[in-house]
């Protein structure tokens, strides 16, 4: 054979030996023209097919394999086929072998001489071969080759005319298992190009055949292309299931293994791994019945297999173990991953006692000194501990993650930051994060970058006391500030933002002067310097050290060191404390006329504007222009959360644990929920309230007491409010104003209860209709005021919101009728919502009571809490007619005397009354409250941000004259008037003996 190749190796080694890259492809020039001549007759005598018959059969296999190694090497082929064509027809094995190799290598499935070769590769692939002569190749040779060339062509034609008989010949009893195992990659390559080919459903049975096939190769070939289909249409093989466990069991618990399937007494681990990635894509495998291809699976059949599936589960977590070879550890690890994967895969559905198993064997496996188990069993027990109830058995290899923290090999380190994230909660975070921040400093910057995120996500995840958060962060920036990505600091600026209670911002603040106060300071700390203070530097002004112009100094002094980017925030900055503080414009008016001239467009543009903002515009637009940034839309994903699964995938235990809410987050997101079902339930049920001309002036405390104008009915006899009940009612109302429940009305027909509760700009009101005669009411229905500044959803007994007045329900003796009502407060208002309750007596009196709901401006407050200079910086600002509003009450005679147990009252009124954050310090006299709170709408600006109002009150007592002086001031005229309403009715309320 040797000599017979001797051209061949000549131009091998010819091509080995040169000494450039221009000498090869000369000698290939050289052997290409050569080719060309030797295929092209002599005497242009040319066969049908265009091949040169003169060539004998050797010099023809010869100049083919050149033609295939100069293809390999990278050149451009375009000649030859038909010589590869007479080979691939040849009924000589020899010959064949080179055609269909060169036919595998040459030709593309677009090439148009595709087609000329169909019938032969539809002839080899039917039509075994039946040579009898010894030495020849096996009959199954010309369907191996066949299949081979298939799989490597792929062309869209060459699918649709052969791969039917692809299916054939893989199913087929003739075909030998050599055949079978070709034919099962060759259809999976097929299925991979083009999906439709191969119908799931009418398909399931034919691969059920061949799972019962006792050669290993074809089981395992036939596993390889059952995952490829069921993991495109999973529900089409499901009943497969029952097959692959049955194989599983003989490999696994009976060790039924042909010899040569054995690798280091481990029974063929690739088949018994493609067993288990299958049973992957059926989480509830362990809970619902699969059935057979004949739909006669049995409950009994079911238990059956799950009790051997938990088995075989059971028994690959019990028998492995760390092996002295490392290829018999390689094996028996691989198939133990898979399983404990599948144990993931099962979540909560599967055995307690197999999840228990495997995190104890994976504690054992991250503490062995060969580093790709460790790897493989920090990844795993990531996985392991999303499921629910994992996490406390996680954490007793807090100590052994963390050792691997700071192991030599980088892809272990990574793996064990993963695993950290995934086990922390809110009992170990401080010590997690404090932890990673300590590490941070000796980590390589292969990873810092990545460690810095996820420190960033944990310190906001977990963080019960936000000022934790932000000093986490501040030692992320003095760490590692180059990997500290604009995101990050972004998030502490929203969060800060965001959350003003309690004394956040203040101290954001002062830690950033005192961070930004060095001359070599990270950037990133003074751009989230120069934002926090330009929104809340004002809070610590009047600490030592920390005045306005102390601000500017510390910061201006990084202004020539700072690129771009940051001094546009600067300028920003430097505008609202020149607006501040008088000492700054000074300061401030030189930076601004150097900046007009800047090489950098969004400087010179923020500098000119805000140098001209005073002479262009009044001092309160200017005021209004630079008041402090109002809070975020805070239901977006986190940046944060979106750049983790931009660089691991939505698949990493990373990603999982972040888009899992905390526990404060998922009772919001329950409440959220619990809201949005309401809604659903009120939009299924509820009808089109389109309600006529109600009374103009319903009984509420502002009215004087008259029913207001009566509709016109057919009725005889109509009963309305009567006088002596009002003061009741009024009484009754102020009280609800500030109390989650109580008795709106009632008398001796009819008891109306209301209990609510709010959150942010929304509130849910349930209403009680009760009947208090001793006969039933009739026609009841109860109708609502439709406003512009409330969106209202509506629920109620069948019949209550009925239009008709024939319509409405009947509410028998000592029974209710429940009316709910979602609101979503769009705009300041300064009155409450009517409500006409309707109903008819067995006498046929018709009843009709104009009332108003308890539903004001007070209701959707969020209190703040302010430091005494930010409440007298916000107070003076707030000056004017159209945002303030004022009234004086006197105290009747008969009310107590005001003392510091009445101005206690007074207090409670203001915090849990009108939902006012009590802000301490600031009273001149102790006959003073002062409090601050957020009026919360759902309505959007611009940008898409809710629109807020920022309310300020404050309730003086004159113990000399026994009365009281209620100022309020607002942004919002109405909003102001609506707080001074509900303050002054409170405290008339309490004055009353």
């Amino acid at each position: 054979m040797a000599s017979q190749a001797r051209g061949l190796q000549n131009f091998i080694s010819d091509l080995r030996n040169a000494k450039s890259k221009e000498e090869e492809t000369k000698r290939v020039d050289k052997e290409l023209a050569n080719i060309r001549k030797q295929f092209t007759p002599k005497g242009g005598k040319v066969a049908e097919d265009g091949s040169n018959p003169a060539l004998s059969s050797y010099q023809r296999k010869k100049y083919v394999w050149k033609l295939v190694y100069i293809h390999v090497l990278g050149y451009d082929v375009d000649f030859g086929h038909a010589e590869v064509m007479v080979l691939v027809r040849s009924n000589k094995y020899s010959e064949k072998h080179v055609g269909y190799t060169a036919l595998s290598l040459l030709l593309r499935g677009d090439d148009p001489m595709v087609n000329t070769v169909l019938s032969t590769i539809r002839k080899d692939l039917t039509t075994p071969s039946t040579s009898e002569k010894k030495n020849s190749a096996p009959p199954d040779a010309g369907q191996s080759l066949a299949l081979c060339s298939i799989a490597n062509i792929i062309g869209l034609e060459l699918i649709q005319a052969l791969h039917s008989e692809v299916q054939q010949t893989l199913v087929a009893k003739s075909s030998t298992p050599n055949v079978k195992k070709k034919a099962a990659l060759c259809l999976l390559r097929l299925v991979r190009t083009s999906p439709k080919v191969v119908a799931g459903r009418e398909f399931a049975p034919q691969v059920a055949q061949l799972l019962q096939d006792r050669h290993l190769g074809v089981l395992t070939s036939a596993m390889s292309l059952l995952y490829g289909l069921a993991s495109q249409i999973p529900d089409d093989y499901e009943s497969l299931i029952p097959y692959v466990v049955h194989i599983l069991g003989m490999l696994v618990l009976k060790k039924a293994c042909a010899r040569e399937y054995l690798y280091y007494r481990t029974p063929s681990p690739w088949l018994q791994i493609k067993l288990l990635k299958f049973l992957q894509l059926y989480p509830t495998s362990l809970v619902q019945t699969p059935k057979n291809g004949n739909g006669k699976e049995t409950a009994a059949d079911n238990a059956a297999h799950i009790t051997q599936l938990t088995s075989i589960v059971s028994k690959i977590l019990t028998e492995t173990d760390v092996s002295d070879s490392i290829n018999k550890s390689n094996a028996d690890h691989a198939v133990l991953f898979e399983a404990v994967n599948l144990i993931v895969t099962w979540g909560s559905s599967g055995p307690d006692h197999l999840r228990d198993g495997a995190m104890k064997l994976l504690g054992k496996f991250i503490s062995v000194r060969e580093p790709n188990i460790r790897y493989l069993g920090l990844l795993t027990m990531a996985k392991l501990a999303q499921l629910e109830g994992s996490a406390e058995s996680i954490k007793k290899h807090q100590a052994t993650v963390l050792v691997s923290l700071k192991d030599a090999d980088i892809s272990v380190r990574r793996r064990a930051l993963d695993l950290l994230f995934v086990m922390c909660d809110t009992d170990n975070a401080e010590r997690i994060v404090d932890e990673l921040v300590a590490h941070l400093v000796l980590a390589d910057a292969a990873i810092r970058e990545e460690m810095v995120l996820k420190i960033a996500i944990l310190a906001e995840k977990y963080a019960t006391d936000l000022r934790w958060y932000v000093d986490t962060i501040l030692k992320l920036i003095s760490i590692s500030g180059d990997h500290v990505s604009d995101a990050i600091w972004h998030r502490v600026v929203q969060i800060v933002t965001n959350h003003p209670q309690g004394d956040l911002q203040a101290y954001t603040a002062a830690t950033l002067l005192v961070a930004a106060s060095p001359r070599r300071c990270h950037e990133t700390a003074v751009r989230v310097a120069a934002y926090v203070l330009g929104e809340f530097g004002f809070l610590i002004a009047e600490r030592p050290g920390m005045s306005g112009e102390e601000q500017f100094r510390i910061l201006h002094q990084h202004w020539a060191t700072s690129e771009y980017q940051t001094r546009a925030i600067l300028t920003s900055t430097y505008a609202k404390l020149a607006n501040l503080y008088e000492e700054c414009r000074p300061l401030v008016a030189p930076v601004f006329a150097r900046c007009k001239n800047s090489v950098d467009v969004e400087i010179q543009q923020r500098a000119a504007e805000y140098a001209s903002m005073r002479e262009a515009f009044s001092p309160e637009a200017v005021e209004d222009l630079l008041r402090e940034m109002p809070p975020f839309e805070d239901n977006k994903q986190s940046a944060l959360e979106q750049r983790l699964r931009d660089k691991e995938g939505d698949d990493s235990a990373a990603v999982v644990k972040a888009a899992r809410p905390s526990a404060a987050q998922r009772e919001r997101a329950a409440q959220s929920k619990a809201a949005a079902r309401a809604v659903e339930e009120v939009q299924a049920q509820a009808k089109a309230d389109d309600v006529g001309p109600i009374e103009d002036d319903p009984v509420s405390p502002m009215s004087d007491g008259s029913p207001g104008t009566n509709r016109p009915k057919d009725r005889t006899q109509k009963v309305g409010i009567p006088r002596e009940v009002i003061p009741a009612m009024r009484k009754a109302f102020s009280n609800l104003c500030t109390s989650p429940s109580g008795v709106l009305f009632e008398n001796a027909v009819l008891q109306v209860g209301v209990k609510q509760e709010y959150v942010g700009a929304q509130g849910r009101i349930s209403v009680f209709f009760g009947n208090l005669s001793k006969k039933p009411l009739f026609h009841f229905r109860a109708i609502v005021e439709d406003v512009e500044h409330l969106k209202v959803q509506k629920q109620g007994t069948q019949g209550l919101l009925d239009e008709d007045e024939n319509g409405g329900c009947t509410v028998a003796v000592r029974t209710q009728a429940k009316l709910l009502l979602l609101v979503e407060v769009t705009a300041p208002f300064d009155d409450a919502p009517a409500m006409r309750v309707v109903f008819e007596t067995e006498e046929g009196e018709l009843h009709e009571y104009p009332l108003r709901l308890p539903v004001v401006a007070t209701c959707f407050m969020e209190p703040v809490t302010l430091e005494p200079a930010a409440f007298m910086q916000r107070w003076k600002s707030l000056e004017g007619q159209d945002r303030e509003c004022q009234e004086v009450v006197k105290a009747p005679a008969n009310a107590p005397t005001i003392d510091e147990e009445y101005m206690t009252r007074i207090s409670r009124i203001v915090t849990e009354g009108l939902k006012f954050g009590r802000c301490q310090g600031c009273d001149p006299t102790p006959w003073t409250v002062s409090g601050a709170a957020t009026f919360r709408t759902g309505a959007k600006d611009m940008n898409g941000n809710n629109i807020n109002v920022g309310c300020l009150v404050r309730v003086e007592a004159n113990p000399q004259a026994g009365a009281f002086r209620v100022t309020t001031r607002t942004l919002h005229p109405l909003c102001s008037k609506a707080v001074k309403n509900v303050a002054l009715v409170s405290i008339k309320l309490s004055s009353s003996p």
